[in-house]
């Protein structure tokens, strides 16, 4: 029987790499290795790491740096870089940071145990390949633990659409979608352990196009209402989209689909013809408008949720001013706004860049008015009736918390709720990041 060993992930980023790390874990588990919840209590410590913002490999090298004393202490703990900083720095990473002994890219994480075992014996292991296996089929088998109310699940990686400022096409490599059955039976499964909540995962999710069981390649609308039919899985989202890809019966599916939850992230990105050019974004102002009356016309009180990036190279005060009325146009529930941050290799770095005070001002300003509409959706939730799916205990004795359909955090006062309980609340408070409610 193999010795057990500890387990720590470290995970950077996006909803995906919080999905890979769960199946890096799963990978492991025949090896002998069980999580733990610190670097100190491990034999193995594996960084799962993104590389969308300014500076990515730069902070998971200064983790590194951290991890030396921990790594002169325990002489036989391996440490392994994953995800895409590992794919896109390769053998730099091993080059710059002796101590690492292990660098697997995202498309390979099924060959962990294998390669854990070389790492074990001494070796120094790298692979970036972007392999023709299905690393989704070689995991397949999943120990039956018991799981929360909620998970993600991968259905779609990679991305065909090169805007400017993205490394995912280089890091994730092309589209690539799960065929459908493979969906269908790891759904089922996640239900079968205690999930009622599903958010279906993919850089353009709604690009999928998966093959079905009749042979011919499937939607993501029609995967959704396949994946409906579960019965026990209460609910469905999907994330991240594209507006490109935003199809008629995929809009319809709001209006029509029960379980798929009125909660939309549609990323825009600027709100200026001219710039979303520059981006590549193959859309521009009033399209995106546009799509936004449909989707709100199949499913009127949907929240719609964005990403926004400021300072864009050659971004003019006249753009941001056109992104903040897109903006106060749209009315977001939610939003995501960074700073342009250069990534090596893609277009828009080679391009003037605009001064960094001048960013930071926009992205406060733009951030602020994101600010005020998301508190006044918020706020007028209160009186209303939502479904929320409770997820674990609140703060105070008593108290339990979970996500209503629009994704906000509700908490009530309840004694007789439990995780996975799906139950109508009236809201009667509503907070700075949350609302509270009372059973109905």
């Amino acid at each position: 029987m193999t010795a057990p060993k500890k387990l720590f992930i470290k995970t950077y980023g996006c909803q995906m790499n919080v999905y890979d790390s769960e199946r890096m874990a799963e990978a492991l588990g025949p090896s002998g290795y069980t999580e733990v919840s610190s670097p100190e209590e491990a034999d193995m410590i594996l960084l799962n790491t993104c590389h969308i913002r300014e500076k990515a490999a730069e902070k998971v090298y200064s983790e590194l740096g951290r991890l030396k004393g921990l790594k002169a202490a325990k002489p036989d703990l391996k440490i392994g870089v994953a995800g895409c900083v590992a794919q896109a720095e390769g053998e730099e990473i091993m080059t710059r940071q002796p101590l690492v002994d292990l660098v697997v890219g995202p498309q390979s994480y099924h060959r962990l145990p294998a390669m854990e075992a070389r790492a074990r014996s001494g070796e120094k292991v790298l692979d970036t390949d972007f392999p023709e296996e299905d690393k989704f089929e070689a995991l397949k088998s999943r120990p039956k633990a018991r799981r929360g109310p909620t998970a993600f699940l991968t259905v779609q990686e990679g991305c065909d659409k090169f805007c400017a400022f993205c490394v995912v096409p280089y890091t994730r490599g092309a589209e690539v979608s799960r065929p459908v059955d493979r969906i269908r039976a790891e759904a089922r499964d996640l239900v079968e352990r205690g999930v009622r909540e599903i958010t279906l995962l993919g850089q353009n999710v709604n690009a999928y196009h998966g093959e079905g069981p009749d042979g011919r390649d499937w939607t993501l609308a029609r995967l959704i209402r396949e994946l409906a039919e579960i019965d026990g899985l209460a609910r469905l989202r999907f994330t991240t989209s594209h507006p490109n890809d935003m199809d008629d019966d995929l809009i319809a599916a709001h209006g029509d689909c029960a379980k798929l939850m009125p909660y939309l992230h549609l990323p825009v990105q600027s709100g200026s013809d001219r710039i979303l050019k520059r981006m590549n974004r193959s859309h521009d102002r009033d399209s995106y408008l546009r799509l936004i009356d449909r989707i709100r016309t199949a499913r009127p009180d949907i929240l719609m949720s964005g990403d926004f990036i400021v300072g864009f190279p050659e971004e003019t005060d006249q753009d941001f001013r056109d992104t903040m009325r897109l903006i106060e146009e749209v009315q977001y529930g939610q939003a995501f706004s960074f700073k342009y941050s250069t990534r090596p290799g893609t277009p828009a770095a080679e391009r003037p860049q605009v001064a960094e005070d001048v960013k930071t001002a926009r992205l406060a300003e733009l951030q602020g008015l994101i600010t005020t509409q998301q508190r006044a959706l918020q706020d007028a939730m209160v009186g209303q009736t939502v479904g929320v799916l409770f997820e674990k205990p609140g703060r105070q004795p008593g108290q339990m918390v979970g996500k209503s359909d629009h994704l906000h955090a509700v908490h009530v006062e309840a004694t007789d709720i439990a995780p996975g309980d799906l139950r109508q609340v009236r809201i009667i408070a509503s907070g700075s990041n949350s609302l509270s409610g009372t059973l109905i």
